[in-house]
């Protein structure tokens, strides 16, 4: 614990000392007993393999700062042998750096009440526990399984904070208000209920999710009701907020329209991989588009965007001449294009150059700081 905690202060995750102490005395292999990680099987499968802590390799990884995928789908996990299933991840331990960077921008003091959406394995819970007090720290999860197991590994921890089943779009079942609130889920806009259960100079912590990419938001709330803040330095990605305890809902998706056309381009695959905040850019001018892996006819593999109109457009990971294929309309790609062009002649500006708002209405809109190009997101 202590060797983690002087980890993350060395890479700069950890900034202070109450939460240098916090992550110390917190004992991570209490909340993460068993965790898979993806392999391939004899058969050639690509499966989930539980792991666990009861080995001296499993505790050497548990205190390493690595993502831990802890909870399959129920609807999805199929066991394949012993110790392996296949499925689709809903729940897991997070990259601890990502943790304390998220901690630290959170800015709590002495007194806070907090209110973490996603209690998980109820790690972070216990990190705000030991911080602040059980007394003023509430969670919720839409998985009653995950908040019984969590409160009984934070019993084991010494820990009693307020947990509740409970969709966590929805806010705290109870109304309460909240001096912080902190999400380890995604969502494509502040809920309303988070706002109707802040308070003016309530901080809220939250991923961002705008469909390319998106990032982490550090957001005040004002005596008018809204919410206003920036990209943060911490960089991440989490999984999407569900309202069902069980599964993802499967998106309905139109069928991608026919090849048109292949030409060149000066955006390549290395540019959209290799620079996160221009992936965020990207995300800005295209709201809603969606960016995937594509399997070629010829085996390899192609970056795409594609929107909700079956249009879509992809550049090949391999190389680095610039081709792009598309289908549909032909202004997706020349938004990504101007979406480049805008970037580099900005200056190439890193994510927390970049100010989020929810208005009071709901209304969503990002903006360039320096100079104040804005942006409208869905709401």
């Amino acid at each position: 614990m202590t060797a983690l905690a002087d980890d993350l202060s060395r890479a700069g995750a950890i900034r202070t000392r109450p939460w240098a102490e916090a992550f110390a005395n917190t004992p991570r292999h209490v909340f993460v007993p068993r965790w898979f990680k993806q392999a391939t099987n004899d058969k050639g499968i690509t499966v989930w393999r539980e792991h666990r802590a009861t080995t001296d390799d499993g505790l050497a990884t548990i205190y390493r700062d690595h993502t831990l995928v802890t909870t399959l789908d129920p609807a999805t996990a199929e066991q394949v042998d012993e110790t392996a299933w296949t499925g689709v991840p809903t729940s897991s331990s997070t990259l601890p750096s990502l943790m304390a960077g998220m901690l630290e921008d959170l800015s709590v003091e002495d007194g806070d009440r907090v209110l973490e959406i996603g209690t998980g394995t109820g790690y972070n819970a216990a990190l705000l526990s030991a911080r602040l007090g059980e007394h003023l720290v509430h969670s919720v999860d839409v998985d009653p399984a995950l908040v019984q197991a969590a409160q009984q590994r934070l019993a084991d921890a010494g820990h009693s904070p307020q947990l509740v089943p409970h969709d966590g779009t929805q806010g705290y079942p109870t109304g309460d208000t909240f001096d912080r609130i902190i999400a380890t889920c995604s969502v494509p806009a502040i809920p309303a209920a988070w706002i109707e259960q802040s308070k003016p100079g309530t901080i809220l912590v939250t991923d961002i999710a705008l469909g390319i990419e998106g990032g982490l938001v550090r957001l005040a709330v004002d005596e008018e009701h809204r919410a206003l803040g920036h990209f943060t330095t911490t960089a991440g990605r989490f999984m999407a907020a569900r309202t069902d305890e069980r599964t993802y809902l499967t998106l309905q998706r139109p069928e991608h329209a026919p090849e048109a056309a292949t030409r060149p381009t000066a955006v390549t695959a290395t540019d959209i991989r290799g620079n996160y905040p221009f992936r965020l850019v990207l995300a800005l001018h295209l709201p809603g588009v969606e960016f995937v892996y594509h399997v070629n006819d010829d085996g390899g593999m192609s970056i795409q965007i594609q929107q909700a109109d079956g249009s879509w457009a992809r550049i090949p990971t391999t190389g680095d001449t610039g081709t792009v294929t598309y289908g549909g309309d032909t202004e997706l790609w020349k938004q990504a294009e101007a979406a480049w062009r805008w970037w580099n002649d900005a200056g190439r500006p890193a994510q927390d150059r970049f100010g989020y708002a929810r208005e009071a209405d709901g209304s969503a809109y990002a903006w360039h700081i320096p100079d104040g190009t804005r942006w409208a997101l869905p709401a």
